[in-house]
C-alpha cells in the first residue's frame, strides 16, 4: 500500500472573505486559508485519508498562517516550500447575490507562482507514494511554476497514479484566453478523472449546451470519469467502464449519472464548494477503485459530494471548515 492516498501540487493562499462593515464605514475581510488543491486536501483529510501536498509559500507572517492552519488539518506539508524573496498569494473575494463570488488577486508574483522543476524533484517521492496525483491549472499560468507542474504529472505517470484535475478557471490570472485553453486541455490529455464546472465546460467548447459539450471532450479526449458540475442545479457523473477504455469510446458508451443539488437557505457563498465536491468524489474513487464504478456507486459518490458542498456553502472559507463525513450522512439524511 502506498502512505498517500492523495498528493496535490499547486496554490497555497490566503482568501480575503467579507465579513461586514467596520465602525468607520470600511469594508471588512477576514483571512482564511485556502487554494484549491489543499481544500481539496483537507476535505480528503475529513474522511479519513493520507495525503500530501507540494506548493510554495512566502517567509512572511501569512506563509506561517498557512502552515500552521493547513498542518492542522492533518496535510502532510513536507513539500511546502518558503519563498525567501516573494510573499504569499493573496485574493480578496467579493461575494455576489446568491454566494457566488468575484476573486481579485494579488499575485504579481505571488509565491504559489515561484515554485520550481528543482522544488518538485526535491519531494518527487510524495508524488510517487501516493494513489492519486492531484492538479489544477493556476499552476500551469506562468513559465517556472508550469514546466514545475509538467514535470509532477511527469513523475505521476511514471509512479501509475491515477491523475486527477480540476481547471478551476480563473480568467484574471491569464495573459490570453488561448493560453489558458491550450494547459487546460494539457489537463484533459493527462488525466483519468477531471472534474469542469458549468462555466468551465462553456469555455472550453463553445456549447451552451452543457451535454453536447460534455460529449465534445468525450470525443476528444476519452477521460475515464468526467464529473461535471452545475452549481444549485446539481452534478453528472460520465463513466467509461475499463472495458471499453479502447481509445475510440463514444458518448454512448458512458455510464451518465445526475444527482440534484442539495440547497440550502443558509448558503451564504460558494468558494471552496466545487474543491469540496472534487475531494468527496476523490473519497469515493479511493473506496471504490476507478475500474469497479457503476450507476449505484456514481450516484453515492454525486449524492454525498453535493451535499458536502452545500454545506460548505453555510460557511466562510474553504480550507478549515470542510464537513466530517458523518456530518455530511446526517445531512443526506
Amino acid at each position: 500500500m502506498r502512505p498517500y492516498d492523495v498528493t496535490a501540487l499547486g496554490e497555497l493562499l490566503i482568501d480575503f472573505t467579507e465579513n461586514g462593515i467596520s465602525g468607520q464605514g470600511n469594508p471588512l475581510f477576514e483571512a482564511n486559508p485556502g487554494g484549491a488543491p489543499c481544500n481539496l486536501l483537507a476535505m480528503l483529510q475529513k474522511a479519513g485519508h493520507q495525503t500530501a501536498f507540494i506548493g510554495k509559500v512566502g517567509q512572511d507572517m501569512f506563509g506561517d498562517m498557512l502552515a500552521e492552519r493547513a498542518g492542522s488539518t492533518g496535510i502532510d506539508l513536507s513539500g511546502l516550500v518558503r519563498d525567501q524573496e516573494v510573499n504569499t498569494t493573496l485574493a480578496f473575494v467579493h461575494t455576489l447575490p446568491g454566494g457566488d463570488r468575484e476573486f481579485s488577486f494579488y499575485r504579481k508574483p505571488g509565491a504559489d507562482m515561484a515554485l520550481t522543476e528543482d522544488d518538485v524533484m526535491n519531494h518527487a517521492r510524495l508524488i510517487r507514494d501516493a494513489r492519486i496525483f492531484h492538479y489544477g491549472t493556476l499552476s500551469m499560468t506562468h513559465d517556472g511554476v508550469e514546466q514545475a507542474t509538467v514535470k509532477a504529472i511527469e513523475i505521476a505517470k511514471e509512479a501509475g497514479c491515477l491523475l486527477s484535475f480540476d481547471p478551476n478557471l480563473r480568467p484574471p490570472l491569464w495573459d490570453s484566453e488561448d493560453r489558458a485553453k491550450a494547459k487546460i486541455a494539457y489537463g484533459f490529455e493527462n488525466c483519468d478523472i477531471l472534474k469542469i464546472s458549468d462555466n468551465e465546460i462553456e469555455f472550453m467548447t463553445g456549447r451552451s449546451d452543457l451535454e453536447e459539450g460534455v460529449h465534445d471532450l468525450i470525443r476528444t479526449y476519452q477521460i475515464p470519469l468526467i464529473l461535471a458540475t452545475y452549481g444549485p442545479d446539481g452534478s453528472k457523473a460520465y463513466y467509461l467502464p475499463a472495458e471499453k477504455r479502447n481509445g475510440a469510446a463514444s458518448p454512448e458508451d458512458y455510464i451518465k449519472v445526475y444527482a440534484d443539488s442539495f440547497r440550502n437557505p443558509a448558503t451564504i457563498e460558494t468558494t471552496g464548494a466545487g474543491d469540496c465536491f472534487g475531494g468527496s468524489s476523490l473519497h469515493f474513487i479511493l473506496k471504490y477503485g476507478l475500474d469497479n464504478l457503476d450507476e449505484g456507486r456514481l450516484t453515492e459518490m454525486l449524492t454525498f459530494a453535493n451535499a458536502a458542498a452545500s454545506i460548505v456553502t453555510t460557511r466562510k472559507g474553504a480550507l478549515c471548515v470542510m464537513p466530517e463525513e458523518k456530518e455530511v450522512y446526517d445531512y443526506i439524511g
